[in-house]
């Protein structure tokens, strides 16, 4: 399985605020063996949103959505993710009963509102105030707030996919090599990617406070292993230092 994110809000695009979902993400599933594919960001609108929505519609694919699925004016995640899904906008009784429990008589006129979910949609607990996400199939929708999203996002992993974690068989390696361009080393990434096709290949150069290159690989343990070495050794070939 592939995982990717969907960040929905003006305020990351506008940068009022930073968004902190993606690092999260990166952390979270390196900890279980899993990596992050892919991340969109979308504005406030809702025609965006559900275009976003059915492009990543895949049978393969895990989406963690974020924000907009409160009642506010400019949230539109609820109503777009059941249009996207070609479902009705619903009143989930589960779900309004965890907000009437939670906020008594204010739970009306408003709160009541983050009910409508599309139908049969599974909710996902919200620990902090109670208001849940939703899960339609592999797509997760959470709130924005990262104090409320993240540990829903654990609890979706551990829950729904137990059998995904930490069953990878993946290592990463790089060094790095000092004053070389990437155009002098393009012949020997060509043969590293040939030889080990299972295998992805990452430059990354850096031009302070000096001219290097971290060069590396990712991918099988066993063959992450042997590419590598394989590179040190042609770096050296090739007369330039490298260091890990």
């Amino acid at each position: 399985m592939k995982f990717g994110a969907l960040i929905i809000g003006d305020e990351i695009l506008s940068g009022k605020r930073q968004d902190k979902h993606f690092e999260f993400l990166q952390k979270t599933l390196k900890k279980y063996e899993l990596s992050l594919s892919w991340v969109n960001y979308i504005q406030d609108d809702s025609k965006d949103i559900i275009q976003s929505i059915k492009e990543s519609i895949k049978p393969d694919t895990v989406i963690f959505s974020f924000g907009g699925i409160g009642a506010t004016p400019d949230d539109f995640t609820r109503q777009s993710a059941a249009e996207a899904f070609g479902l009705q906008l619903t009143r989930n009784d589960e779900a309004l009963k965890l907000i009437e429990e939670q906020f008594g008589d204010g739970a009306y006129p408003k709160r009541v509102l983050m009910a409508d979910i599309p139908q049969d949609a599974l909710l996902i607990p919200n620990e902090i105030n109670k208001i849940p996400g939703f899960k339609i199939n592999h797509h997760h929708f959470l709130p924005g707030f990262p104090e409320m999203a993240w540990p829903m996002v654990e609890w979706i992993l551990n829950t729904h996919y137990q059998g995904l974690l930490n069953q990878n068989d993946f290592a990463e390696a790089s060094i790095w090599i000092n004053d070389v361009s990437e155009s002098k080393l393009i012949d020997l990434m060509n043969e590293i990617v040939k030889k080990y096709p299972e295998i992805k290949l990452f430059s990354l150069p850096k031009l302070n406070p000096v001219k290097t290159i971290e060069l590396g690989v990712k991918g099988p343990s066993k063959l992450v292993n042997e590419a590598i070495l394989e590179i040190q050794d042609k770096i050296a070939n090739l007369g330039y230092e490298w260091h890990k």
